[in-house]
């Protein structure tokens, strides 16, 4: 018999027993554990990497998928703080919430982000300390197998060297991680204050 010819006699059977509710459930969990059985058997496909690709200058990097809370629009009010360095561009209420806006390349030492219409905030996924990330671009998900991922980061013309956790390498593109953790828990990062 075919699998097929198998699938219709089992939903023919599930059918029969609609009105004997406890051996439909029998015959249900049976299924049930077939079918796990069958995945078990079935090789597992390499694990994969999912991040949050974006723009900075005129490179690109990536972020972790769980070291990123959200992407948002630039914030239409954004409060200075007096006394906080340049790249700390002040204080925006979102959804209640008072976050931190730091403006990434010139944080990195490489110049000022341009405001446009693309330009988006990444927010840091860390739970003591809340950043709205301001980058000129965020390009969306990327996936990678576990294979294409090289621990040896790749030189960038923004000075972040200390903050990649290596790099994903497909065809001719080299996409440069970039660890939120690292970098919000690093020194220069928590000192703020001028």
């Amino acid at each position: 018999m075919t699998a097929a010819g198998a699938d219709n006699t089992q939903t023919t059977n599930v059918r029969a027993l609609r009105d004997r509710p406890f051996e439909l459930l029998k015959a249900l969990e049976k299924r049930s554990r077939a079918s796990v059985a069958q995945t078990d058997r079935e090789p597992a496909p390499g694990n994969e990497w999912v991040g949050v690709a974006f723009r900075m200058g005129g490179e690109t990097f990536l972020v972790a998928r769980e070291e990123t809370r959200e992407v948002l629009g630039l914030p239409a009010s954004i409060t200075r703080v007096p006394g906080a360095k340049p790249w700390v561009k002040g204080l925006a209420n979102v959804r209640g919430q008072l976050l931190p806006m730091v403006d990434m390349r010139q944080f990195m030492g490489s110049g000022l982000t341009s405001v446009s219409r693309n330009t988006r905030v990444v927010v840091v996924n860390h739970r003591e300390i809340p950043a709205g990330l301001i980058v000129d671009e965020v390009l969306g998900f990327r996936r990678f197998a576990e294979r294409e991922f090289d621990a040896e980061p790749p030189p960038t013309v923004i000075r972040c060297d200390s903050y990649l956790a290596g790099a994903f390498r497909r065809g001719g593109e080299i996409w440069p991680v970039l660890s939120l953790k690292t970098l919000v828990e690093s020194q220069q990062f928590l000192q703020a204050a001028h």
